[in-house]
């Protein structure tokens, strides 16, 4: 799959990273750094270039930068039409304390509201960027943890699914964009859990029904 990931940050590099070992082609952009685009690109047989470049030969488009550079993000990436762009930002002010949208709304729907040329799956939200590579390796062992995705296209969140797999990650489909709403608070507490309390980096969760 051709995937162009808009944002280099941890979540960014980390999720490059297994998917091109897993063998997609990757184009990197959006990094306060050209030498870091470069040296990612040469180092996973990758490409990198423009937010432009990266989502006009994207099948699939991650958005992984911090809210406040999202409209910045996507006033590069030229057309959107028919993109499917999986987002993992989280609408969070400045200091990352605080979400910046009311009970009512949220971010992912905000976003589609925006662009709804775009076919927009939450997705890769709730869990820290430092679990990914356990997971690809395998620590989940028999029953691998969950992700939450959700949106309202369910091509694209097959799509997406897959590539949630590819990380080693069960996918947990939540429905519409519209549940996003509870997901976003949720992935503060996957922040508070992870980066808050000594060694949570690699937290992870999996919901199970019990069985009488």
């Amino acid at each position: 799959m051709r995937i162009g990931i808009v944002g280099t940050g941890n979540m960014g590099e980390a999720l490059g990273r297994i998917w091109a070992l897993r063998g997609h082609q990757i184009t990197f952009s959006y990094s306060r750094s050209e030498a870091k685009l470069q040296a990612l690109a040469d180092e996973l047989g990758a490409s990198c270039g423009s937010v432009l470049d990266a989502v006009a030969e994207a099948e699939v488009v991650l958005l992984a930068v911090h809210w406040s550079r999202v409209e910045d993000a996507l006033s590069r990436a030229g057309s959107l039409a028919g993109k499917i762009v999986a987002n993992c930002c989280i609408p969070l002010d400045e200091a990352d304390e605080n979400l910046v949208v009311g009970i009512g709304t949220s971010g992912a729907e905000l976003l589609a509201a925006a662009h709804p040329e775009a076919r927009w799956v939450g997705a890769f939200n709730t869990c820290p960027s430092e679990s990914l590579p356990l997971v690809h390796a395998g620590c989940g062992g028999a029953h691998p943890p969950q992700l939450m995705l959700y949106g309202e296209d369910d091509d694209a969140k097959a799509q997406i699914a897959t590539l949630i797999q590819d990380v080693g990650f069960e996918p947990l489909d939540l429905g519409g964009l519209r549940n996003a709403r509870f997901v976003e608070p949720f992935a503060m507490v996957t922040e508070v859990l992870a980066y808050r309390h000594p060694g949570g980096e690699a937290l992870t969760y999996r919901f199970e029904k019990l069985q009488a």
